[in-house]
């Protein structure tokens, strides 16, 4: 087991009905917030009029900034930021799934430092983003998750679009570890069967790659893997048939925040390189997150895992989908086969080019990811991979 340091100071609040207490919440850390959301969805499902009415009650003053896009954009970002400042908004709430969360911990930054978010994004072609990170002061954040999907809730990193460049990437730091997490199952109840399916993918992904990339004498951090990744298997076809399985709901989301909290990969380390090879495709097409990256796993654990570590492919595929054989290398190729099920059922299976993808384009988003995500032109996993490595991958999962 490697060295580590954790620090996980996000309180948690938990369960029915705790979206109730927001406004009580809220009012110890102020007196006026920037209430960060999306376009439409928290209006229709009520989410939104629950943290108002509760705002209200407590006396806290709010700003309504409700402009937020999937894979948040940094010029939307900026704006927020300034509204924020101009309005002497004390605190930044955020309400929704993980793309009002990570633009509320980017609009703490921007609030207080005036400075354009696109400069602190990773592997932008500024490089101030050397400088900048990690983050060491914001204006504080509460968040309420609508979705079980990112971890966002109760981390300390966010993802950010630069849309005029097609730059998609981390920031992170100290300061943006929300104050408060509220998590309320009940919120959850109205996702779409779509997004909750591409939810559990995020969650799922976030869990293998440090198992799949770290120090492998690390059973602690490996044994809590496979046990959030069973509760993801297990829950999310259950979510999906009942949206409003308070059990199922409440283990997703709990899953969702555990998994990226630093629990798990403290010790054992590890790297994300599916998610920056995600990030590519939806920096340039702007597509689900959580979908992209349910296509692009089983290409990535048949062309990279398989090949280098095919033990802890087949330790996975016994651990969490239960899978009977000794030999190492049919135990992979059964994961494999399981996850591709897992994906069908919940539906989150499919090729890129099914999302309107272009097979011209390959070739240049399997460069920009090793431009913006990698170290002296690799993208570090179970090994360096090269750009003709990635544009392998994608040109696997294409059709």
């Amino acid at each position: 087991m490697l060295n580590f340091s954790l620090s996980m100071p996000t309180a948690i609040r938990f369960g029915k009905g705790e979206v109730n207490q927001v406004g009580e919440i809220v009012a110890e850390y102020a007196k006026k917030v920037l209430l960060v959301t999306g376009r439409s969805s928290t209006k229709k499902t009520g989410s939104l009029n629950k943290v108002t009415s509760s705002l209200d009650k407590a006396g806290v003053a709010y700003v309504l900034f409700d402009r937020i896009e999937p894979n948040p954009r940094a010029t939307t970002i900026d704006e927020a930021g300034r509204i924020a400042k101009e309005e002497n908004c004390e605190l930044i709430l955020a309400l929704g799934g993980g793309s009002a969360m990570d633009a509320a911990k980017a609009i703490a930054t921007v609030a207080l430092s005036g400075r354009p978010i696109h400069e602190y994004i990773r592997g932008n072609k500024t490089g101030k983003w050397k400088e900048l990170l990690p983050i060491k002061e914001a204006l504080p954040i509460i968040t309420v998750p609508t979705l079980a999907a990112t971890g966002s809730e109760a981390n300390s990193g966010a993802v950010i679009t630069n849309w005029e460049t097609k730059e998609k990437s981390g920031i992170g730091g100290p300061a943006l570890f929300p104050k408060v997490a509220i998590l309320d199952p009940e919120l959850t109840y109205t996702v779409p069967a779509n997004y909750t399916a591409d939810g559990a993918a995020d969650m799922f992904t976030h869990l293998y790659e440090g198992y799949m990339t770290g120090d492998e004498n690390a059973n602690v951090q490996d044994e809590i893997t496979e046990g959030l990744m069973r509760n993801a298997i297990i829950y999310a076809p259950k979510a999906v048939a009942n949206p409003e399985n308070y059990d199922a709901r409440a283990h997703l989301l709990w899953t969702s925040t555990l998994a990226l909290i630093g629990l798990a990969n403290a010790g054992r380390g590890g790297t994300f390189p599916v998610h920056a090879i995600e990030h590519t495709l939806s920096a340039h097409y702007d597509i689900s997150h959580g979908r992209g990256l349910a296509i692009l796993t089983p290409a990535y654990f048949e062309l990279v895992v398989k090949q280098d570590r095919p033990h802890r492919l087949a330790r996975l595929g016994r651990n969490v989908f239960r899978i009977q054989e000794d030999n190492d290398d049919k135990a992979a190729n059964e994961t494999i086969k399981a996850l591709i099920h897992w994906y069908k059922e919940i539906g989150s299976y499919g090729t890129l080019s099914e999302l309107g993808i272009k097979r011209e384009d390959l070739r240049m988003m399997a460069e920009e990811t090793v431009r913006v995500s990698g170290v002296d032109g690799y993208l570090n996993a179970t090994r360096k991979l090269s750009a003709d490595d990635i544009l392998k991958i994608y040109e696997a999962c294409f059709e």
